[in-house]
């Protein structure tokens, strides 16, 4: 090494230095090789070198590229500027040393390459993963590189060459990316609301999410255009939306658009409702090339809204219905009660009248009573007094009630009771305004000498009382709905009763407090209709009703007129029943 650095006058100054002359150059580790101490190395001094090693390192060393050389038996290492970051701290114990020592830690994988490399086989590494030491710890490292065999002037081979890239920043930069795509795919797919990806004029899908599949029904999407996948849709304006959002660029946004699918192989079209946006995806030259679509089925929000549009409908309807109702006795009690005012009738003239206001009177009670009973049972008031009765009983009471309105209509009524104790527990005030209201209705919407059929059957552990009737029957599109509130059939000119569309909401209601059900069948308009109550049945008799007297002697004078206490926050109400019962002989406190 003393040689190296002899004075330039040594006769041999000269020759050495050009011996040398491939060791020019090479940045910081050419100058390290040329002040090298290499009397330890493999190799030997350069000076010694053979040609072929001298040419593969001087093209080596003036190399932008990582590069090294393995030469001789023992592969003594030399390497490059470039190469210096990949070894790490190993540089610069590791020139001029042993090609087995440097990369002992990797020796079990790279070794059969360079075993195949010194055999003469050129090998290529695309993205080796090596664990390597280069740092004072293990660290996993990715290379990209090729072992090729260097020959000798003898055409043997004396060693191997390496040109390596380190890509671990690229393949953990690619593997974050691969990371990320696959979980905004899980996002993608988990999204509570529908998404696809369509791509080119065709509309071919590229993604779907689960919710999407969920809409469609469980069939192949993807690869498919819209028109092949999606066949039902035709003529629903979707298709050609598409292609207009394609061909100009603007998005389009739809709000709660009804599309009928077939979501089921083989089964019908299913109508669905749907919030969506189609948004165009553009490519590096703004260019169309896609579509995204997302949105969401709002199908059951769309029904419940439409359900409080009809419930609002159906309440405005029954404020003016109300109104009406109201109104139409109002009108003769007023009218009645003026001309007793002036006190100019005959007798049988103020008998009329008074008949007038006792019979509107009682009229405008049943509505109000009527309203009153569907508040209480909605409200959950409503204590009924069980106990067990007879159900052909209860519908001689209820006929009895409605008798009257059937006579008035020439109306031609048959009962065919069961010919056996129908046992129930129930209300029977209750279970007799159930039927009663039944009946009245029958009466109401027959025409004049129409037909009506009440019978009573008991079997399968239930008692069945069915009305039908030859009347103005049902349309199908109120069936469905005869038993909510404020529903009510067309009314018609000779329909003098009214109604507020509330009783068969409150039969419906105490049935199904007795633990029973109604149903309601017609054919349709003109073609009559039959109402059902099923109510359990019991297996004993009723117990013996006790005496209607028992209890009451205490309330009863001797005359047989009572005492009676009057409590109301109506003043007027109060004073006018109270004179009522006087005049009937009771004792009233008021």
């Amino acid at each position: 090494m003393q040689e190296d650095r002899q004075d330039p006058s040594h006769p041999n100054a000269l020759d050495q230095a050009g011996t040398l002359m491939f060791l020019s150059g090479g940045g910081e580790v050419g100058a390290m090789m040329r002040a090298h101490d290499w009397s330890g190395s493999p190799l030997g001094h350069p000076r010694t070198w053979p040609q072929a090693l001298r040419t593969v390192v001087g093209l080596m060393l003036n190399s932008k590229l990582p590069m090294f050389v393995a030469w001789g038996p023992e592969l003594g290492f030399l390497y490059n500027d470039s190469y210096r970051d990949i070894l790490g701290a190993k540089h610069p114990a590791a020139l001029g040393g042993r090609f087995r020592d440097v990369w002992s830690e990797i020796w079990h994988d790279i070794g059969p390459l360079i075993e195949r490399a010194l055999r003469g086989e050129a090998t290529y590494a695309d993205r080796l993963y090596l664990v390597i030491n280069r740092h004072g710890y293990d660290e996993p490292t990715w290379f990209t590189f090729s072992y090729s065999p260097v020959r000798d002037e003898r055409g043997e081979i004396a060693g191997m060459y390496c040109a390596c890239v380190e890509v671990t920043d690229q393949v953990l930069a690619e593997k974050y990316r691969n990371e990320e795509n696959e979980r905004l795919r899980g996002l993608f797919a988990q999204a509570p609301g529908i998404m696809a990806v369509l791509r080119g004029p065709e509309h071919v899908f590229e993604l779907t999410n689960q919710s999407y599949m969920q809409l469609v029904g469980h069939r192949q999407v993807v690869g498919k255009s819209v028109r092949e996948a999606l066949p039902e849709i035709v003529g629903q304006g979707f298709f050609e939306l598409l292609d207009r959002v394609y061909a100009t660029g603007e998005p389009f946004v739809g709000h709660a658009l009804p599309v009928r699918l077939q979501r089921e192989p083989e089964g019908p079209l299913e109508e669905r409702y749907i919030d969506f946006v189609y948004q165009p995806i553009r490519d590096e030259n703004g260019q169309v090339n896609g579509i995204f679509v997302e949105g969401s089925d709002v199908t059951d929000r769309k029904l419940v809204e439409d359900e409080l549009r009809a419930a609002n409908r159906q309440k405005d309807q029954f404020l003016a219905m109300l109104a009406h109702e109201l109104r139409n006795p109002l009108a003769p009690i007023m009218t009645a009660a003026q001309l007793l005012k002036l006190g100019r009738l005959d007798p049988k003239s103020v008998a009329n009248a008074s008949e007038i206001i006792v019979r509107q009177a009682e009229h405008m009670t049943d509505l109000v009573n009527d309203l009153l009973d569907v508040s209480r049972v909605t409200r959950g008031l409503v204590t009924l007094e069980r106990e067990e009765l007879d159900v052909n009983a209860i519908v001689s009471a209820a006929v009895e009630q409605v008798r009257p309105l059937i006579d008035m209509r020439r109306h031609a009524l048959t009962l065919q009771l069961s010919g056996q104790p129908a046992h129930v527990t129930g209300d029977r005030t209750r279970l007799v305004q159930v039927i009663s209201n039944i009946l009245n209705n029958a009466a109401k919407y027959t025409a004049p000498g129409g037909r009506i059929v009440l019978t009573v059957t008991v079997e399968a552990g239930c008692v069945t009382v069915a009305v039908r009737d030859n009347g103005v029957g049902i349309a199908p599109e109120v069936l469905p709905y005869i038993f909510d509130l404020f529903t009510q059939a067309e009314r018609t000119p000779d329909r003098s009763q009214g109604g507020l569309g509330i009783g068969l909401a409150l039969v419906k209601s105490l049935v199904a407090l007795h633990g029973g059900t109604v149903h309601a069948e017609s054919r349709g308009l003109g073609q009559g209709s039959e109402f059902s109550i099923s109510l359990p049945c019991v297996a004993r008799p009723p117990a013996e009703a006790p005496d209607a007297g028992a209890g009451k002697a205490d309330a009863v004078q001797d005359n047989g007129n009572l005492r009676v206490l009057v409590v109301d926050d109506n003043a007027d109400a109060a004073q006018m029943l109270a004179a009522l019962l006087e005049v009937q002989g009771h004792a009233v406190s008021v």
